[in-house]
């Protein structure tokens, strides 16, 4: 049994589930492959490795010869771990959407959106000095250290910087519907990234 998938980011919707409007994240799990398989006795785990075709060889059958230039024909390749490899193979569709039933709480783990270089504002939702009585704060950090120590900046200032592309992990959501036939994928709430990103969906861990 594999430990997650991988799939796309589509984008936000709602549904509607017993009289109640849902929002949820689409995601698509389809258009992926199985490149590698990885044992223990070869490698020392089990594992899987899978790729995601691009969009121009979407719905093309699998062919050996796409192994050879993985760069040309996939826009994605990822390992997943799993606990047996006996059932699978090369090549074959790495559908594991069917492992996870409506209802099933996921982390879901993405890389957040890029806001660029940002002030602290925006950055770490400074308030900022005031708006009268003559303050020329206005949007700046503020004092940077206190004088002892020559003046030093304390490690982990919070000061303006670079925002986002940071790794993200969504915990405890609900897998609110699944469509077998698309392979698509519905997950009550938001998700990290852009549109077209890719997520990694993994079942919650009931130890932690």
């Amino acid at each position: 049994m594999t430990r997650g998938l991988w799939a796309k980011k589509i984008g936000m919707t709602q549904i509607f589930k017993n009289d109640k409007v849902v929002p949820v994240t689409i995601m698509d799990t389809s258009n992926w492959f199985i490149t590698q398989i990885k044992t223990q006795a070869n490698d020392g785990y089990d594992a899987i490795q899978v790729a995601c075709v691009r969009d121009r060889y979407a719905g093309v059958a699998f062919d050996n010869e796409w192994l050879k230039s993985p760069k040309k024909y996939f826009v994605k390749i990822n390992e997943i771990k799993t606990t047996e490899t006996n059932n699978l193979e090369v090549g074959a569709s790495a559908d594991f959407s069917t492992s996870f039933p409506e209802g099933t709480a996921v982390d879901i783990m993405g890389v957040s959106k890029g806001a660029g270089f940002q002030g602290v504002v925006k950055r770490h939702n400074f308030r900022g000095g005031a708006a009268s009585h003559g303050d020329q704060t206005g949007r700046k950090p503020g004092g940077m250290s206190f004088m002892r120590s020559r003046g030093r900046v304390i490690k982990g200032k919070k000061l303006p910087g670079h925002m986002g592309v940071e790794r993200v992990t969504m915990k405890n959501l609900e897998i609110v519907k699944i469509d077998t036939d698309s392979k698509v994928m519905f997950v009550k709430g938001s998700l990290p990234g852009k549109s077209g990103s890719f997520v990694f969906v993994k079942a919650v861990d009931t130890n932690r």
